[in-house]
Order: C-alpha cells, then structure tokens, then sequence
C-alpha cells in the first residue's frame, strides 16, 4: 500500500446542480409569445361569440376588445419583466407587490388547473384534429368508463394521443432551454404561416356576395333576427344595447382566452439574454402581431361566410368552414394540418414556460423542493415532470350527461369545466399584476427600471379599467361558475398556510418583506 493509499482523501463537496442559464434570445422571446397565444382558440370561438351578440360589429368589437386588454396589458407587465427578471415571472412580481401569498395563490391556479388545464385541453384538440386523418383516434373509441356520479374516468384514443404529446414535449424540454426554443420557433413560424394562409384564401379565394359582410347588420343583432335570449338563459335586466353590451363581455370570454398566456415570456425572463431590451420588444411585439392576424382572421370569415355559417358551424369549427368556402372540400384537411401545427407548438410554449413557475416556487419553499433543482441541461426537470404528471391526469376524468330519452350518456372534458370556472380568476391575477406597476412605482422607485411603460399610466389603467368590467360582468352573468373558481383558488389558503408554517425558514420569511432583486440565487 502506497502512502497515498493510506491517506484519506477529502471529502469532495456536493456537486450542485447548474442553474438556470441566458439562452433565450429576441426571436426566441417573440416566438414563444406568439406561440403559447396561438392555439386552436382563434379557429373555434368566433361561433359562440357571434352567437351571443349576434351581428358582425359586435364580433369585431369583441376581438378588438380582447386585443386591446392583451396588448395594454403586455406593454405594462414589461416594464416588471424588464425590471425583475426572475424565473416565475408573474409570480415573482406578486410576490415581490403584495407578498407571497398572493405569489403562492397565483401559483397553485396555474398548477392545479390555469396552465396545466390549458396543456391538457389544447393537447386534446391536437388529438382531436389528428383524427381528421387517423379516424381511429376518437372520443368515441374508448375502454368502458367507471362511473363516480355525474364525472367518470374515461381512457379513449384521443386522450391516449394527448397524453403522448404532453409526455413527449415534457421530456424534450427536460434536454434544455435551446431545444425547446427550436421546437417553439419551428411550429411558431409554421403556424403563422398558417394562419397567414387561412386569412388570405378567405379573403382572396372565399369571397362570397352571400357572406355575413354584406348581408347582415353590422351593429343591429335585431335585423339579423338576434334577441337577447337567443343564446343565454335567463332573461336580463336589461333590453336593447344595454343588454348587447352585457353579452359583449361573455362574448370577450373566446377571444381573450385565444389571446391568454402573453404573459408565459415573463416565466422565462431569467433565461432571457438582456432582459431590459429582450422582454418588453418581444411583448409588444408578440402581441401586436398576433391581435392583427385574429383581427383579419374574422375579417376573412367575414367575407367568406353568411352569420348563420359562422353561427352553426359544425363543430365550431369556423375556420375550417371558410376554407372550405375558399378552397373546396379538401380545405377541411388543409385546416386540420394547420391546427395540428399551431396546437403542437402551442402546447411546447405552455410546457416549457410553466414549469418555470412551480421551479420559482420551490425555490421560495413554497413547492415540492426537488423542483427547485435544473438538471445537467439548466433544465428545471422535476417541475416539468410534475406539470407534465398533473397535465395528462386531467385528461383524464370526464363529465357525464345522459340523455332523457334514449339514456344514452353523453361525455366531456373535466378540464374544460375547470378552466371555465378558472377564467375570471385567471383574469383577475393579471389585472394585480398590471396594477404591480403602479405599486411598485410608488413602493421602490429607486429600483432601476431599463424599461418604463409607454404612455403611463393610460396603458395600465385601460387595461384595469377594461379587465375589471370584463370580470364584474362575467361575476353576474356566470355567478355559478365564477363562484366556482374562486372557491378553487381560496382553497390554496390553508395549503399555504401548512407550508409556509413547515419550511425551516418559516419565522425569517414571515418577518421580512420580499424585495426586488436584479439577479438570482445561485444554485
């Protein structure tokens, strides 16, 4: 035995896993808000919208609304991502605002339904419009369902293909930062692409004398044979525009959802290179150009379709019906393939963006703390697993409705339940968020802002103002509903009040404010 041998040696220190890492650049930024905003929403929802205010004007209007709200709402928020470039984006900003109870109810809707709802439910309707060419993938093509009361556990083709997605986009993201944005970029270009091609065939190829454009009232829903109640139950407490602009609001609900998640850029903006300039421009940006395209989408079925058409279009399914118009039968296969495209990448942008999240939170102690660690990639791989783990199980279980006569049950999607009750709450998080930068302005304005919001203060007080209007209506329209989703939220308060009470740190952290810092913890 040597003398080296006989000597110990020293104990090496643990090795720490590597951080999160600046790989995200401009393009990269601008890509994934599009593409998380770009799903299958802009292609399905003008139907009910236009049902509920019944003429063209009112439909435009409702998009240019939602539009408005997206755009003011991301040209303030820039100015937090610019200024606190955290992992976790919104959360870190409530956080940082109000406390992190405010931070940590944020977080626990976008785990238990607000993001995770969202990949589950556009990674169904990838499953959905892959049937157009794989009949075999069917809702209807399923194993017998175990039956809990009005819900059932319900295993189809279609969800088995939804839950292939979200497994595979999940373990690629897990291969880093860089990966990921390839996958964004690819299917966000492509579907740009797409949705460029969808306005100009109905505009150019569909134009029809018969359509919507000319033949209907554009701001008189009565002269289009339209009443109040022709599509919401019960009466309202008002009659003529009062009850039109009532209905706006419930008819905003589509397109804002189609234009939700603007803010998933900010959950990255820890991996972005020169956030000051990176994040606001991508914002602004990302926005504007996808608000333009959905505006000049219902423009094109417009003029490519009567209101009825539009109104009743199988399935909901308007986009596919103006390509038909354009282009003949064969346009039904030419939008499946484009929503395939768009609801793909879309689903790439949720995952890769929320896990930063629930990362962020753990690093905090307000989650599982093996998600606060990245991989040898810089790729925080346990939050992933556990939102690509919760994602496909709400797949899973569906709502159940049974016929009266026949007794035949009739299934849906528990998801799409959840994220009905979740929107209001959804909406009410970025409206605290926008209102951020007006407390912060007057908590810290010492702290260094490269960014400062355009036209302060009108951009967030329109947005507030707007964004309020909209979640009061939906409160008196929908109270069930709303009540529902509230009460999903209120239930993360005793969770948080055991876990803040178990983390060693529990009494330091109960007794200091947090406070904007400009670079993060190492790892």
């Amino acid at each position: 035995m040597t003398t080296e041998d006989a000597v110990p040696a020293k104990p090496s220190k643990p090795r720490r896993a590597p951080a999160l890492v600046r790989d995200l650049g401009a393009l990269d930024a601008a890509m994934l808000v599009m593409g998380a905003m770009i799903g299958s929403g802009v292609f399905i929802t003008s139907a009910e919208s236009s049902r509920l205010v019944g003429a063209p004007g009112w439909l435009m209007a409702a998009w240019a609304l939602a539009g408005l709200m997206t755009v003011a709402g991301a040209i303030s928020a820039a100015e937090l991502a610019a200024m606190m470039p955290k992992a976790g984006g919104q959360y870190y900003f409530l956080r940082t605002a109000y406390g992190p109870l405010v931070g940590f109810l944020f977080g626990w809707s976008m785990f238990l339904v607000v993001q995770t709802g969202t990949i589950a439910a556009v990674a169904v309707a990838f499953a959905k419009f892959l049937g157009v060419f794989v009949p075999a993938i069917s809702a209807e093509n399923a194993l017998p369902a175990v039956g809990l009361g009005g819900y059932a556990l319900r295993v189809s083709t279609q969800q088995l293909v939804a839950v292939a997605v979200i497994v595979a986009l999940t373990v690629a993201n897990t291969r880093g930062l860089k990966l990921g944005s390839l996958i964004q970029n690819t299917f966000t270009f492509a579907k740009t692409a797409a949705l460029i091609g969808l306005i100009l065939a109905g505009i150019l190829l569909g134009r029809s004398e018969q359509a919507a454009a000319w033949t209907s009232s554009w701001w008189d829903p009565w002269a289009n044979g339209w009443t109040p109640n022709s599509h919401y139950a019960p009466a309202l407490p008002f009659d003529g525009y009062g009850a039109v602009l009532l209905l706006l609001g419930l008819a905003m609900v589509g397109p804002l959802f189609s234009s939700s998640a603007w803010n998933n850029v900010t959950f990255v903006s820890e991996e972005a290179r020169d956030p000051g300039r990176t994040l606001p421009r991508a914002m602004f940006w990302g926005t504007a150009v996808v608000i333009s395209l959905y505006l000049l989408a219902n423009v094109a079925y417009l003029v490519s379709l009567p209101l009825a058409s539009i109104q009743d279009a199988p399935q909901e399914r308007v986009g596919t019906a103006a390509m038909e118009a354009a282009v003949g039968p064969s346009g039904r296969y030419l939008m499946a393939g484009a929503i395939l495209i768009s609801t793909f990448g879309c689903v790439n942008g949720l995952i890769l963006a929320g896990a930063r999240v629930f990362y962020a939170m753990a690093r905090d102690r307000l989650f599982f703390q093996a998600a606060a660690k990245t991989n040898a990639h810089h790729a925080p791989a346990v939050a992933l697993y556990s939102q690509g783990i919760w994602a496909c199980l709400l797949t899973l279980p569906a709502t159940v409705t049974v016929h009266k006569e026949t007794g035949v049950p009739k299934y849906g999607n528990l998801y799409s339940e959840l994220l009905e009750y979740i929107i209001p709450v959804d909406l009410l998080f970025c409206i605290v968020m926008v209102a951020a930068v007006i407390v912060l302005r007057r908590k810290a304005p010492f702290l260094n802002r490269p960014y400062k919001t355009f036209a302060y203060p009108v951009p967030p007080a329109v947005y507030i103002v707007l964004a309020t209007l909209l979640v009061v209506d939906f409160l008196y329209l929908k109270p069930m509903t709303s009540g529902v989703g509230f009460l999903i939220v209120l239930a993360g308060l005793p969770v948080y009040y055991w876990w803040d009470r178990a983390r060693p740190d529990a009494t330091t952290a109960r007794s200091s404010k947090p406070t904007p810092s400009p670079e993060p913890a190492s790892e």
